[in-house]
């Protein structure tokens, strides 16, 4: 999310930081940049004119601090106005009420609101120890209960037994009647969705809202829809009253416009986003993370919060002890491209550390993400274990035999074994150095010597 954007102000930004010094001239001239920017990406036209006039009143007659290019004093202000655009702070979901908390999920059919609801039962139940009770009161849709009760098995929460011939409030009604005879902490309501907003729909959720109480009423919109999600969001908010947002397929959407205006707009927070299909493919909304995002400053913080969530502890400790021995054959190899796949693979990292954004669109561009890591790993089991725990055996009859076993060419093959002696190299040289000496001399001491 948000490529697009984060190209247009980097570009922007990059001419802002080669000046010396900032005119009114220069901070207006770029502003209408950013302006147009926002445009493309989708953003509400309101919360573009507010952006903009509220970033030009900080920014002209600024006073730069000493030492400070003024370009970045421009960015800092920008940076800021977008974390006030999209909320400042992270909300989680409200569980603060007496058990069962009832917690309902609205949005129109195809948003993704059935699996996002499973997705936040097993984010509820791994991180919150929640015991989950999942119900669908989708009578309309052909096998709407049995798709939750199947997702419900999957992520390993409880469903409401289904009960053919119940209207949506019956079930909603048993949905709670369980939750509190059975000891459930919380209580999630998959309401029906429609192709468009009406009055029926509308008239349907408010009778539901008002049998059950919610504590909280999440609204799931699908990103790649753009300002028509906004626009659903807005009505929901003004019939039926929401208290958060959950944006799906943010994966797939290159502009980010609605996540931008949605917080303006509608004055609700985005709590979740979907990154994904997976069932664990659910994260929290940062604004100050999504902002560092735009900016191309990067979010180290949930790279490292990916990691400890994906990278197994024990296989990452056994690979850093070999690492340290300076001992690292191609089954480590091939462990290591295991870790980065769970990880989102490199443009998944890479879109995540700072000023590496451009980078990420090269690797993008030329087709070096999954596709590299399947093959890399295809050429690497396609060997012997001999041949993996020592890599010098492979001559050229062997490497012959690598690729046609493993769909690839004796070029790919040869490539993967460079790099493979590349990281050998490293590890040498890391092993020499010792902790100390890498700590002194930092990561320029592993590069290779007259090597681009």
């Amino acid at each position: 999310m948000f490529e697009g954007l984060t190209g247009r102000l980097g570009d922007i930004f990059d001419r802002l930081r080669r000046r010396g010094a900032l005119s009114e001239e220069d901070v207006g001239a770029a502003l209408r940049e950013v302006r147009i920017a926002l445009l493309e990406a989708d953003v509400a036209l309101p919360a573009v004119k507010a952006f903009v006039a509220g970033v030009k009143e900080k920014a002209v007659g600024q006073e730069v601090l000493r030492g400070i290019n003024p370009g970045h004093m421009v960015i800092k202000i920008v940076h800021d106005h977008l974390v006030e655009l999209l909320g400042e702070t992270s909300e989680e979901i409200n569980l603060s009420a007496t058990p069962p908390v009832p917690v309902l999920m609205l949005g129109l059919q195809g948003s993704g609101k059935t699996t996002t609801s499973a997705k936040i039962a097993l984010r509820l139940k791994t991180r919150e120890k929640k015991k989950v009770l999942l119900a669908s009161l989708d009578t309309r849709r052909p096998a709407a209960q049995e798709q939750l009760k199947v997702l419900a098995d999957q992520v390993g929460v409880a469903s409401l037994p289904i009960i053919p011939g119940q209207t949506p409030v019956q079930i909603a009604r048993r949905a709670m009647e369980t939750g509190r005879l059975e000891g459930f902490d919380v209580v999630m309501l998959d309401t029906a969705g429609r192709l468009a907003i009406d009055d029926e729909l509308m008239a349907e959720v408010v009778e539901i809202r008002d049998a059950t109480k919610p504590v909280e009423s999440l609204l799931v919109v699908d990103a790649m829809t753009g300002q028509d999600a906004v626009t659903v969001a807005t009505n929901f908010n003004e019939r039926v009253g929401i208290t958060g947002i959950v944006m799906t397929r943010i994966d797939g959407d290159a502009r980010g416009g609605a996540a931008l205006s949605m917080r303006y707009v509608t004055g609700k927070p985005i709590k979740l986003l979907g990154v994904g299909e997976k069932v664990d493919a659910l994260e929290s909304f940062h604004p100050d993370r999504i902002a560092g995002r735009i900016l191309g400053m990067g979010d180290v913080v949930s790279l490292v919060e990916k990691a400890a969530e994906t990278i197994d502890r024990e296989e990452a400790e056994k690979l850093a002890r070999k690492m340290e021995k300076g001992g690292f054959d191609l089954d480590d190899m091939l462990s290591h491209l295991h870790q980065i796949k769970r990880m989102g693979g490199m443009g998944g990292m890479l879109g995540l550390l700072p000023g590496l954004g451009k980078v990420k669109e090269q690797i993008k561009n030329a087709n070096l993400d999954e596709t590299v890591l399947k093959r890399q790993e295809a050429i690497i089991l396609s060997m012997t274990k001999q041949e993996r725990k020592k890599p010098d055996v492979l001559n050229a009859s062997r490497r012959r035999r690598i690729a046609q076993g493993s769909g690839t060419t004796v070029a790919d093959v040869n490539r993967l074994i460079k790099q493979y002696q590349d990281m050998s190299e490293m590890m040498k040289k890391m092993k020499k150095l010792g902790r100390k000496g890498l700590m002194r001399q930092g990561l320029s001491a592993l590069l290779p010597k007259g090597r681009h």
